[in-house]
């Protein structure tokens, strides 16, 4: 442990992971146990947050889509008031910091306040998801990248994705955010050239006790998210890797599956 990293008037943008607090990083919870003041994010798991010292103030900012109870700018705000005030200020944000949570306007305001902000990584849902269905991200021959693509965009507004980039295969699509997407995503590949055969999986709650699975195909894709993830935090992956999604005996006995048809 280093004696020096956590200074009042120190911030620390930490990564809950996607739920389960067994997946919490040994420096995450170590940070969340040294905190003054806890800010945390509407999607961090609640046995994430039993972790934070009964000592410590905890200040919901809530952030999940459609459901936001504070905006960006009063979050900001906080934190560098929570800075000011000499507090040890962690940021508990779900899943990693740096992968569609806003990192960079928290990290700017901070600094142009001058005060001292780091990063603790936590593991991302996409990878919580494949492995607990028991699949590779990536896989030698039929996925050389994986690509992390956020499914949430301005209500009303059409999501601004290069869909010819995406469904040229040789990829695992990795869409976050992406229930009530579900219906452009499938459009958006289709008409770019992808199979609608080609295997999703809709993962809801990943990692939490309610955690569902379901593997199906593109071109059933928002008829399957609409009768499967209900008001459920929805990740959405796509490609010939999911196929090994596919298999039972990677399942656990409580999660639910549906073959390819």
């Amino acid at each position: 442990m280093r004696p020096d990293d956590f200074a009042p008037g120190t911030v620390w943008l930490v990564g809950a992971g996607p739920g389960d607090p067994e997946l919490l990083k040994m420096k995450a919870l170590r940070l969340i146990e040294g905190a003054d003041i806890v800010f945390y994010d509407a999607l961090v798991g609640s046995g994430v947050l039993d972790l934070i010292p009964a000592r410590a103030e905890r200040v919901g900012v809530g952030k999940r889509s459609g459901r936001h109870s504070k905006d960006q700018r009063a979050i900001d705000t906080m934190l560098v008031a929570a800075a000011r005030a000499g507090k040890r200020v962690v940021r508990l944000k779900g899943g990693d910091p740096t992968l569609f949570a806003r990192a960079t306007e928290e990290i700017d305001a901070l600094k142009e306040a001058g005060f001292p902000v780091r990063i603790c990584p936590g593991i991302t849902a996409a990878s919580a998801a494949a492995a607990s269905a028991g699949m590779s991200l990536s896989l030698r021959g039929v996925a050389r990248d994986v690509r992390f693509v956020t499914a949430h965009s301005r209500r009303g507004a059409a999501l601004d994705i290069d869909w010819s980039s995406l469904a040229r295969g040789g990829s695992t699509l990795a869409f976050y955010m992406g229930r009530e997407a579900a219906g452009e995503i499938r459009r958006g590949l289709t008409q770019a050239g992808m199979p609608g055969e080609m295997p999703v999986l809709i993962a809801c709650e990943v990692s939490a006790p309610g955690e569902r699975r379901l593997v199906t195909r593109l071109d059933l894709l928002d008829l399957a998210t609409k009768s499967f993830a209900a008001d459920a935090p929805t990740l959405i992956l796509v490609g010939a890797a999911v196929m090994l999604a596919g298999d039972a005996s990677a399942l656990p006995a409580n999660r639910s599956r549906t073959a390819l048809s």
